[in-house]
């Protein structure tokens, strides 16, 4: 049905609209927090929402496309196809709890499990048998190594508004990840001064972008300065939230317009592209901002007084 209204495959119109969907959900659950929040912390409050649509959206590529996410599943796994579909439904649950902010520890925790299941069992072996000196395939295994980690944020931190042991160790290997991501990342756009900012794999910003080179020097020094400054646990909320915000505001300024372009390509792949680019970006800011929320005690105090308020009312 859905490619009959769009006149394409329903891959890329049921990626949008889940993104859609969850955009609403998550902006709605986060009105209080953003509302309540002071200055950098308004951009913090979004954390939860840019984790949870490219979540959404990711899982939608799995549900109606599933032959398209298939053939990575390693060939010693059975039925290629019932684990993405599987897939598919845990990124969706995910995407739900986290943008909800219901049952997240668990969420956060199982999320980045697979995630490092991945890397273990997919992108790892595959940079180190194939392509060891390839740049992009060890991009992505730091970037969903920094997925995986912030996941381990996100839970670490609903285990401690709960009160429940392991929140602090979780916290502390997921900045790990994310902060180990940002400095790669941070060189990487220092050395090819052209790549779309924020996760620099293959695609370049397009020629009509006015300072390209400017964009990608400034994304690596703001990826370095704020990874140097959790780090040296100086003044780490307002470098990661500043980061967060920077590549935010290319969301908006760069990716939406590309995005844009390439829907408008009739090939689904070239849609495809535009969409996965666009997600993948988001998802990284989340993890830069989940990073940002955990590196204030005196945040996450706040946020566990407000819920047992919450709940005493």
């Amino acid at each position: 049905m859905l490619a009959d209204i769009f006149g394409t495959s329903p891959t890329p119109p049921g990626m949008c609209a889940a993104g859609l969907a969850l955009l609403v959900i998550g902006l709605l659950a986060s009105t209080r927090d953003v509302a309540t929040a002071r200055g950098l912390d308004k951009i913090v409050a979004l954390a939860n929402v840019c984790f949870a649509v490219p979540l959404a959206v990711f899982g939608a590529l799995h549900l109606f496309g599933p032959q398209l996410v298939a053939s990575l599943v390693p060939p010693y796994m059975p039925w290629r196809a019932f684990w993405a579909y599987a897939v598919g439904v845990a990124l969706v649950a995910a995407s739900l709890s986290i943008a909800t902010r219901i049952g997240v520890r668990w969420s956060g925790l199982l999320f980045g499990i697979m995630m490092f299941l991945f890397v273990a069992m997919i992108h790892l072996p595959g940079a180190l048998a194939r392509r060891p000196y390839d740049r992009v395939i060890w991009t992505i295994v730091f970037r969903e190594m920094s997925f995986g980690g912030a996941g381990w944020i996100l839970a670490g931190m609903a285990m401690d508004r709960a009160r429940r042991h392991g929140g602090r160790t979780l916290v502390t290997v997921g900045r790990v990840f994310v902060v180990a991501a940002m400095l790669v990342f941070g060189v990487e756009h220092s050395l090819h001064p052209t790549l779309l900012p924020g996760v620099p794999l293959v695609k370049e910003m397009p020629a009509w972008i006015p300072g390209r080179v400017l964009i990608d020097y400034v994304t690596g020094a703001a990826l370095l300065v704020a990874a140097a400054s959790v780090a040296l646990n100086t003044h780490a909320r307002t470098a990661t939230a500043c980061l967060g915000g920077w590549i935010l505001l290319t969301i908006v300024v760069i990716y939406v317009p590309v995005m844009i372009v390439a829907l408008a390509q009739p090939a689904t792949p070239v849609k495809l592209e535009g969409i996965n680019y666009f997600a993948d970006t988001l998802l990284f800011a989340g993890s830069v901002l989940a990073l940002a929320a955990a590196s204030s005690p005196a945040r996450v105090g706040r946020s566990a007084a407000a819920a047992a308020a919450a709940a005493g009312r």
